[in-house]
């Protein structure tokens, strides 16, 4: 392999001569062999540093701050790097210390020789175009690395969002085709009382959904950035009007209503907005584990479980039992909740342990969240299209359970009273015959009462009782 000699305050060190990367990044690619991913696996992520480049080169330009040759090399940089063209270089591990300073020279290198290129130079003349002086200028780390965190996450919520109301449809058109399916419904995984399975996908569709609500509301506290900031929020080596106007051409570049914080230094500071995040992604975490846990139990069986609905068969399910077919889908779909549960924790302490003007816990979050995202829009779409979309309902199994539980003495309290009906339940279990059958032995009601009050799709509703006396 052939090298070219770059040299930083460190000293000289070796770079491949075809890299677009420098020697910052050598160090970092030697100091941070930890999770074996590199940065390159989160394209959005490469996307937003090349807009914030690119803002930034901008803003200098029209400062007067940067030759209009050199920032326009710097600008097609840029957007060569926005258009994925130099992903490959970005070589970085996520996690590594210095608060982000590895991702940031990683992006700065990689445009600088680029532009280099652009300006009919070799890559490492770095006297035409400087990663630091010409390609960082006006900028920090400390404003970078955050800012396009920020971006990212607002681009993939817009994903996860739209994947979530996928989902929500997809529950939703369930719940109207088993609109007319009776079953039992339970508390603590006892008899209650009937329901319609409609009702429970229903319910499942608007769980989910309330958490877009959720999640549009953490997007707008992520348009707030910090740009402009630089080391510690002070705005040191920057001119006074770049902070304001490096924020609007980030905002034309993105297309997002981004705004500079009121607060630099209180900005650089916290990771509030990314806790709020990570706590959303639990919840929604939390709702769809629930959501298979119930998948499971009601698809159990399927002869000697509740057998109430079929997930659609995906694989078989065993290697010694013939034709024992698992509910893969969702015991996938409870594991990844299990990890972006535990990312939770993990962006909680690290967001707890940034000390005074700077948390340099950043990367560790920023690792934690997008893994969490990817891991639960990928999670949802398979959950999607390869379970709900093919759930059918055992609609005899369903209303078999109905008609042999004793839960639905309950639409008798009104007629018999608490006590008499819990007495009619405990016979009814101990004898094996149903409350229809103990009734009118008993003389309580009659056959019309009996069949009225007992009709399980009226019992799915409220309706007008006229409680009985005595």
């Amino acid at each position: 392999m052939r090298y070219r000699v770059e040299k930083d305050s460190l000293g000289e060190r070796n770079v491949p001569a075809e890299a677009y990367y420098g020697v910052q990044t050598v160090r970092a690619m030697e100091n941070f062999q930890v999770t074996g991913i590199a940065i390159a696996h989160y394209p959005l992520h490469i996307r937003a540093l090349a807009c914030i480049k690119q803002a930034a080169a901008l803003a200098n330009m029209e400062l007067g701050l940067m030759e209009p040759e050199l920032a326009h090399a710097i600008m097609q940089a840029c957007r060569d790097v926005r258009d994925g063209r130099f992903n490959d270089q970005f070589v970085v591990d996520v996690i590594q210390g210095g608060a982000g300073t590895s991702v940031n020279m990683n992006a700065n290198e990689v445009i600088a020789n680029r532009a280099l290129e652009l300006l009919g130079r070799a890559k490492g003349q770095y006297g035409f175009c400087h990663p630091n002086n010409h390609v960082n200028l006006s900028q920090s780390t400390n404003d970078v690395y955050p800012t396009s965190l920020r971006i990212t996450a607002v681009w993939k919520i817009t994903e996860v969002v739209r994947c979530m109301q996928d989902l929500v449809d997809a529950l939703e058109t369930k719940g109207e085709e088993f609109a007319d399916v009776i079953k039992m419904g339970r508390t603590q995984l006892q008899d209650a009382v009937p329901m319609t399975l409609g009702q429970e996908f229903a319910a499942w569709a608007v769980t989910v959904g309330e958490d877009i609500q959720r999640l549009q509301e953490c997007r707008t506290l992520l348009m707030e950035i910090n740009m402009g900031a630089t080391a510690i929020g002070t705005g040191i080596n920057t001119v006074p009007a770049y902070a304001g106007f490096v924020c609007e051409k980030l905002a034309q570049i993105t297309k997002l209503p981004l705004v500079k914080s009121p607060n630099l230094v209180e900005a650089t500071s916290d990771t509030g907005a990314f806790v709020q995040l990570s706590g959303v992604f639990k919840r929604v975490a939390v709702k769809l584990s629930k959501i298979c846990n119930d998948l499971r139990l009601l698809s159990s069986g399927p002869l000697a479980g509740l057998g109430e609905i079929n997930l659609p068969p995906m694989q078989p399910g065993s290697s010694i039992m013939p034709g024992k077919v698992n509910p893969v889908i969702p015991e996938m779909v409870n594991q990844v909740c299990y990890q972006a549960i535990g990312n939770d924790l993990t962006v909680t302490m690290a967001a707890e342990a940034g000390q005074l003007e700077l948390n340099v816990f950043e990367p560790i979050i920023a690792f934690n969240l997008f893994q969490t995202m990817d891991m639960l829009l990928r999670a949802m779409r398979i959950l999607k299209d390869r379970c709900i979309a093919g759930i059918t309902a055992n609609r005899e199994r369903c209303a078999q359970m109905v008609r042999q539980s004793a839960g639905i003495v309950t639409v008798l309290v009104p007629y018999l009273g608490y006590d008499e009906a819990a007495g009619i339940a405990k016979e009814a279990a101990s004898t094996g015959k149903t409350v229809y059958d103990l009734v009118l032995e008993k003389g309580r009601m009659t056959r019309e009462e009996l069949e009225d009050a007992l009709d399980p799709m009226k019992m799915t509703h409220p309706r007008m009782v006229r409680y009985r006396k005595g």
